[in-house]
């Protein structure tokens, strides 16, 4: 990818839910809900602090994410949806 993130913010991939329920019953698009979770796909170098010292990132590339339902600003890069957001608008590391 040709695209770096400054400071502390953050690129991801969204991971699209489940096409169709438990009991079998499929989701049409219309009613589907955007998917809040994620893997990260590049991180800034971290944000400073008041000394002007860098405070690394705790996530990085590869990290599957939870975040908020309107976090982030949608983009395009090289024929993707991603989306850029905050670490602070992380809500946390799915483990």
């Amino acid at each position: 990818m040709k695209f770096r993130p400054l400071h502390d913010r953050v690129v991801l991939r969204r991971i699209e839910g489940e096409e169709k329920t438990k009991g079998g019953i499929i989701i049409p698009d219309t009613v589907k809900e955007k998917p809040q979770e994620g893997e990260v796909v590049a991180v800034g170098p971290g944000a400073r602090d008041e000394a002007g010292k860098i405070n690394p990132l705790e996530v990085k590339p590869g990290d599957r994410v939870l975040f908020g339902k309107w976090s982030g600003t949608e983009v395009k890069i090289d024929g993707q949806d991603l989306l850029i957001m905050k670490e602070s608008d992380i809500m946390g590391v799915v483990a």
